[in-house]
């Protein structure tokens, strides 16, 4: 059995992480390849779309009362046939949500989980808001081969975004995983893709795809499908392909170079003073026609 690729892909809550996770796992799957989707989310969402929203016991909650597990136990063969398997989280309000990535690693190596399934591909949904020592596990220890994260072109996903790169800068030199790139989702606004292409030009770091807004996504998932099983012909499904192609694919990662916060705070008043001229000089130009 050939190692897998292991990829971790990091966004804030609500970037559509989960989602373009699932749509790279089904493009993945599509392509011939054996892929697992590990959720790290406490929300224990992330592969919804996958198995029509049907519950799925997590790892935290099937280890909580000390009984042996079993891998049917704990996963369940998706669409396309992408194995789904849930972290968890802790009871609300008591312990670390990160916690569960731990729990989740040490029980599937336990359960010979590679052994059994063979994955040539495994993929970590990861909460990005806060790098916590249990949500950098992937990053930190190299349990990802590589990092991709997923952004738009709002202030706090690229906020997010710049301390995930932090969590990289610092773990990536003493063998941590290395970025692979970032994914500009959700653009919707004019100035949005030179926005997030200004950031990663700031940060040594590259666009690995473009996802702009779509109704597509959104009515994929009211239907509980992503948007390659239930739009198969739509252009935004040839993009995850496509992503997913180079993440399969591309070999080459970096070690991104994080803004401070006064620069993080500098450049984003800059792009605030952009903006603001852009809109006065639309108002200007239709005031002068009349």
């Amino acid at each position: 059995m050939s190692n897998p690729k292991q990829i971790a892909i990091y966004g804030k809550g609500g970037i559509g992480k989960s989602t373009t996770t699932s749509n790279i796992a089904v493009a993945l799957a599509e392509a011939g390849y054996r892929v697992i989707q590990i959720g790290c989310d406490p929300k224990s969402d992330s592969t919804n779309t996958l198995r029509g929203g049907k519950y799925l016991p997590t790892v935290l909650d099937s280890t909580r009362d000390g009984e042996k597990v079993s891998l049917s136990d704990i996963s369940v063969v998706g669409f396309a046939g992408v194995l789904c398997i849930e972290a968890g989280g802790p009871v609300p309000g008591v312990g670390c949500a990160g916690r569960g990535i731990n729990a989740a690693v040490s029980l599937l190596q336990d359960l010979n989980l590679y052994e059994e399934f063979n994955p040539d591909f495994v993929l970590y949904d990861v909460l990005g808001d806060v790098v916590c020592g249990g949500f950098a596990v992937p990053i930190r220890e190299g349990l990802a081969d590589k990092v991709y994260v997923v952004s738009s072109s709002d202030f706090m996903a690229i906020y997010a975004a710049n301390n995930l790169f932090k969590a990289i800068n610092k773990y990536a030199p003493s063998g941590g995983a290395q970025l692979g790139g970032i994914i500009a989702n959700g653009l919707v606004a004019p100035y949005a893709k030179s926005l997030v292409d200004d950031f990663a030009s700031r940060t040594g770091t590259s666009v690995t795809q473009y996802i702009p807004r779509s109704l597509v996504v959104s009515q994929s998932e009211l239907y509980g499908k992503t948007v390659i099983e239930a739009n198969p012909a739509s252009s935004h499904a040839d993009l995850y392909r496509e992503l997913a192609r180079r993440v399969a694919e591309d070999i080459e990662t970096v070690i991104p170079k994080p803004l401070n916060i006064t620069e993080l705070r500098e450049w984003a008043r800059d792009w605030g003073d952009r903006i603001l001229n852009e809109e006065l000089g639309v108002v200007t130009q239709i005031q002068a026609a009349i």
